[in-house]
């Protein structure tokens, strides 16, 4: 993802760009007021605003080095919620812009089970030390330099979810989304009603299968089938052989002698 635009180098999150995508998750949930449930703030529950459920990954890079991987992490999925005390790449749900909670916290209910599934990096055009940055190095670049941000973000496409709180994608299924930037202008914070939107209402995402998954053809099996064919050849030998000797006794069986057990036992008392 890439947003033109000039840097701004800052440790002050809400002074800072800061990105946010949204996926539709309720059946009900609208592009506007952020799924669109009626309730006020401190009355929204899962149960008054079923089905206005939507899914939230909000990244502000004030406190993130460039090029670093920032979201998920052990500390903050251990507390069974999707924080990210490191970064501020949070996993956030919402029913309406009232009713905004971290995944597995919520007016009523904590979810343990709750994780941040995001994971995602930031760059700008004008940055051009590629062997890496540290903490210490901010700001990283010129005030107002000219450039493009670019944002990589990466999710599995299913969640351990339980509770309405992530959307889940299915390839080739369409998916309803939304963008939002927000940017600060001559230095002064941003408020949360104060991005820019990528569009008017939902956009799809579609998610396809690579070009190498439509058209694998798997080659057939050759080992497979010369062991079948050398299984079916010993069983047939097996069966031939069978038959042989079946027949060999049955025709032997009219010239064999057998001597009683009587006979035997009488020869060796008279010696």
């Amino acid at each position: 993802m890439m947003v033109s635009t000039s840097s701004s180098c800052c440790r002050e999150s809400s002074k800072c760009p800061s990105i946010a995508l949204m996926f539709q998750v309720g059946d009900n949930a609208t592009y506007y007021n952020m799924g669109g449930c009626k309730d006020l703030r401190g009355s929204c529950t899962s149960k008054s605003c079923r089905g206005h459920e939507v899914d939230i990954m909000h990244f502000e890079i004030g406190n993130a080095i460039p090029g670093r991987l920032y979201g998920g992490n052990h500390i903050d999925n251990a507390a069974g919620n999707g924080g990210d005390r490191f970064g501020h790449l949070v996993d956030v749900y919402a029913w309406n812009p009232h009713c905004r909670y971290l995944d597995g916290v919520g007016p009523k209910e904590n979810n343990s089970n709750a994780q941040n599934d995001w994971h995602g990096a930031w760059w700008h055009s004008s940055l051009t030390v590629h062997s890496g940055f540290v903490d210490d190095d901010n700001p990283y670049g010129k005030q107002d330099e000219k450039g493009t941000y670019y944002f990589e973000f990466s999710r599995p496409l299913r969640t351990m979810d339980r509770f309405q709180q992530d959307a889940q994608f299915t390839i080739g299924q369409p998916s309803n989304m939304a963008v939002a930037f927000w940017y600060p202008t001559d230095g002064k914070e941003w408020g949360d009603s104060e991005h820019y939107s990528a569009s008017c209402n939902w956009l799809i995402l579609d998610i396809q299968p690579s070009l190498e998954a439509a058209y694998y053809h798997p080659a057939p099996n050759r080992s497979w089938d010369a062991a079948t064919a050398f299984a079916l050849l010993l069983s047939v030998v097996a069966i031939c052989l069978s038959i042989f000797v079946g027949y060999r006794v049955s025709k032997n069986r009219s010239t064999t002698q057998f001597t009683p057990l009587e006979q035997i036992q009488f020869a060796e008392e008279r010696h």
